[in-house]
């Protein structure tokens, strides 16, 4: 194996040279000299430690191992071209790209986005899931809002919601006898461990039962009726009101913290204050 790529720009003075059949046309081609065409065949001759053409006087003719590079060489080129040109629909001139969970997306996000393209139709909002927290120094986010980030570098960080944990289950698993409900565990803040040391009275949830690292996925099997569970204020308030979710006491703990994230390049961008204004106002109403 290689133990390196030769300089991507002596490829493309070789194929221009080999498709042409000529240093000085390739050079017109690339807008160089020929004698930087020239340079580039050497340095990727020497690099490969065999020639790729044949030089006689002004004309110059491809070798066997010349043949074999250049065809290898044009699909690599037409497939980087093609990647290139795929990589425009990431410019779009007014796009706005949101990351999030995907607790936050399915089960509070989504829901509302109707409301928010209503409002700002001009915004081509790209929403961006991911269970790890996004590095927005290197990744193209312009705004993350989680449960689970703190201030990160060249960004504006600002606390928008405390949320709180409540026990809750599906209408139906409260005909069941309290000793005979399956419980429902989660991760972090909603995991029953969390509950009794912050004082959370007993609902009947027992160690065994079923387990979830996904809040969104813990959510949806309560309101599916497959035990009890902790869950978000927040994130089940949809839940609540069609229905599917009641709350197993009037008690609720302290839960995570909402924040977001806005690079420091989409802080003065019109799209992003939009998004910002908007979701703020909705996350407090």
């Amino acid at each position: 194996m290689l133990k390196h790529w030769p300089p991507l720009n002596t490829l493309r003075g070789f194929e221009a040279a080999a498709r042409l059949g000529s240093f000085h046309k390739a050079a017109e081609e690339l807008h160089l000299t020929q004698s930087a065409i020239s340079q580039q065949i050497r340095s990727l001759e020497n690099y490969l430690e065999q020639p790729l053409f044949f030089r006689e006087g002004r004309s110059v003719s491809l070798t066997d191992a010349g043949h074999d590079l250049l065809s290898t060489t044009q699909v690599m080129l037409q497939q980087l071209t093609v990647g290139i040109r795929r990589l425009e629909q990431y410019r779009k001139p007014n796009q706005l790209v949101v990351n999030t969970t995907p607790a936050f997306a399915r089960h509070w996000l989504v829901p509302h986005l109707g409301d928010f393209h209503r409002r700002h139709p001009e915004v081509d909002l790209w929403l961006f899931t991911s269970d790890e927290i996004p590095d927005m120094t290197t990744q193209t986010i312009d705004v993350a809002v989680r449960d689970d980030i703190s201030a990160q570098a060249d960004c504006g960080f600002r606390v928008l919601l405390q949320d709180r944990l409540y026990p809750a289950c599906h209408p139906g698993v409260l005909e069941l006898a309290a000793d005979v409900r399956t419980t429902l565990h989660g991760e972090r803040e909603m995991d029953w461990s969390y509950w009794n040391t912050q004082g959370g009275a007993a609902v009947g949830q027992q160690l065994h039962g079923l387990n979830f690292s996904d809040p969104g996925q813990l959510l949806d099997a309560a309101c599916q009726g497959l035990g009890i569970a902790l869950v978000s204020e927040l994130l089940a308030e949809r839940a609540r009101q069609e229905g599917v979710l009641v709350a197993l006491t009037t008690q609720a703990i302290r839960g995570p913290k909402w924040a977001w994230l806005v690079h420091r390049n989409s802080e003065a961008d019109v799209l992003t204050q939009r998004f910002c204004r908007w979701l703020e106002h909705k996350l407090v109403d």
